[in-house]
């Protein structure tokens, strides 16, 4: 694993894209995620719903996943998909027009949604195969 060091706050293509600001909003989406995903299986457990609508915990938890991805690798797919970064305040987001750069970006990023999606499904998975 490559070490990041969290108090340089430059844009390194493939590596980070997000400064100090949007790394919280990251970790607070996150959460969000992280607490649907536990409403999500309180209700469902509570109506005592069928193992397959279980499934539906991969959902919320791929919102929390890819927050929490995002947040410890410093690095926002969706900007990378639209070549953009921002290492300053939310909302001052500005064009990567290097094409290795941006190659590098959406690279990672793929890399991130894949790790988010298929963490949500091991535990949207596991959830509905539980004998609850």
């Amino acid at each position: 694993m490559q070490y990041i060091d969290t108090h340089d706050s430059s844009y390194q293509a493939g590596v980070c894209n997000i400064g100090p600001a949007e790394i919280r909003r990251r970790r607070q989406i996150g959460f969000l995620g992280l607490i649907g995903a536990i409403a999500l299986a309180g209700l469902l457990l509570a109506i005592d719903a069928p193992a397959w609508t279980r499934l539906s915990l991969a959902l919320p938890m791929a919102v929390a996943l890819e927050g929490f991805i995002q947040a410890r690798e410093r690095f926002c797919a969706g900007f990378a998909m639209a070549g953009l970064q921002n290492m300053g305040e939310l909302g001052s987001e500005t064009a990567i027009e290097d094409d290795v750069a941006l190659a590098a970006d959406r690279r990672k990023a793929m890399r991130i949604h894949a790790m988010s999606m298929a963490g949500a499904l091991a535990a949207g998975v596991a959830f509905a195969i539980l004998p609850l």
